[in-house]
């Protein structure tokens, strides 16, 4: 027997039985989206290496340990995407979408990175985000908070994410406080992991996001950058906080949130939750003013954020925010072998009639017992109950699965009939 072939660790299949999850979500997303204006941008899984090495930065995680690159037939190395920003600026200063304008755009695929799978994080993982180009003004960057915050909203888990915000400042303010950072550190470089001793050398504010609790308490008086802000970054900071205060959306200041990739300035924010035990990011971003030109464009202000999609689903899962795994809402069944070329009729009838619900049509014979067994597996509202009698006549028996009596009616009438039903019992 040949040896059966598995899935690549932590790159997982999506089965039936989930995908419909999926499907819901990335429908959520994109209702929102589009009531916010945003366009959809779709972007190579390939880029090269140097897009990602010159965005996010070569003394990163990211680009150190975690990026699938490869030397193609040609000798370019090319690398699977690990995020989504990069890409979008490449393509916008490619096709000329930057300079001077103004962009709202969205997109959402699989994103790619080397590094030890755990639930809720793969080494294929799916990304949503979001990037808005040509303003620079708090406005925008509380337009992009408030989109995420609907979004918690329309899954129902808005109780349960805390914003958290904080300001990076302009590239010189930020310099200005990296020396005095690394003066800090130096003077404790016997309490820092190797990690930290190695980014103190080339990026000393990553030292803030060590997760070793050692580091942690080694730096629990560090300077912090918030109290050397430039004063535009002040003046724009509050402007974030009177805004967002002004909308009702609710927020901590963190000064230590510094957000894990070079290219962001200013607006740093997070959205945080307990509901998957320790507290885990469900969704980041921020400005990233210089990224543009840092990528060969024209000057253009931007901001943005993204959110793992997986970590979503499992969110939602466990909060039991989505409850509908049903697969149909009518069931269609046929009584007899003869009358089978008349369900596919009325199935294929209520497909153009009702384009909005989910038909499924009884296939491989049993009985009426067998075929309402598979109608209420499938999670549907109303089954269809086809015999010689309604084929003749050229009618149908609808029987609701729930609660009230079965009729028949007309096959002319049916979709009002069906549709009136339906609309009474939606969740």
């Amino acid at each position: 027997m040949a040896k059966t072939i598995q899935a690549i660790r932590g790159m997982n299949d999506c089965l039936p039985d989930v995908s419909r999850e999926w499907q819901q979500v990335e429908s959520v997303i994109r209702q929102v989206v589009a009531n916010y204006g945003y366009q959809e941008i779709r972007t190579p899984i390939v880029e090269s290496t140097d897009l990602f090495k010159r965005s996010i930065g070569e003394v990163t995680d990211i680009v150190e340990k975690e990026m699938y690159t490869f030397e193609d037939r040609n000798g370019d190395s090319l690398t699977l995407r690990p995020e989504g920003t990069a890409s979008c600026v490449r393509a916008g200063n490619e096709h000329g979408l930057l300079y001077n304008q103004q962009q709202r755009l969205w997109y959402m695929g699989p994103m790619f990175r080397h590094e030890r799978p755990q639930k809720g994080r793969y080494r294929q993982f799916h990304q949503f985000g979001v990037e808005a180009f040509g303003l620079a003004g708090p406005d925008i960057d509380v337009e992009v908070i408030l989109l995420s915050a609907r979004l918690w909203k329309a899954f129902g888990i808005d109780k349960h994410v805390t914003l958290q915000i904080n300001s990076l400042g302009s590239n010189e303010a930020r310099q200005q406080y990296r020396q005095t950072l690394t003066e800090f550190l130096r003077a404790r470089a016997d309490q820092l992991d190797e990690d930290s001793l190695r980014r103190l050398e080339t990026n000393p504010l990553r030292v803030l996001d060590s997760k070793n609790p050692d580091v942690q308490a080694a730096i629990k008086d560090a300077p912090l950058l918030v109290d050397h802000l430039d004063e535009e970054s002040k003046l724009h900071f509050d402007a974030l906080c009177q805004r967002l205060t002004q909308a009702g959306i609710a927020y901590e200041i963190n000064p230590r949130l510094v957000r894990g990739l070079d290219y962001y300035n200013r607006t740093v924010f997070e959205w945080v939750t307990e509901s998957l035990g320790a507290q885990g990011t469900v969704c980041a971003g921020g400005r990233y003013d210089g990224l543009v030109e840092q990528l060969g464009g024209k000057p253009s202000p931007a901001v943005g954020f993204a959110m793992g999609l997986e970590r979503l689903v499992l969110m939602l899962g466990t909060l039991n925010a989505q409850t509908d795994t049903s697969t149909a809402d009518i069931y269609v069944t046929a009584l007899g072998e003869e009358v089978v070329g008349y369900a596919a009729e009325v199935a294929e009838c209520l497909r153009d009639r009702l384009p909005e619900r989910r038909i499924l049509m009884h296939c491989g014979g049993g009985n009426l017992k067998k075929q309402l067994k598979r109608a209420d597996k499938s999670g549907a509202r109303a089954a269809l109950l086809l015999g010689s009698d309604e084929m003749h006549q050229r009618t149908v028996t609808i029987k609701p699965l729930q609660g009230d009596e079965q009729q028949t009616v007309a096959l002319d009438a049916i979709d009002t009939t069906l549709r009136a039903l339906l609309t009474a019992t939606d969740k």
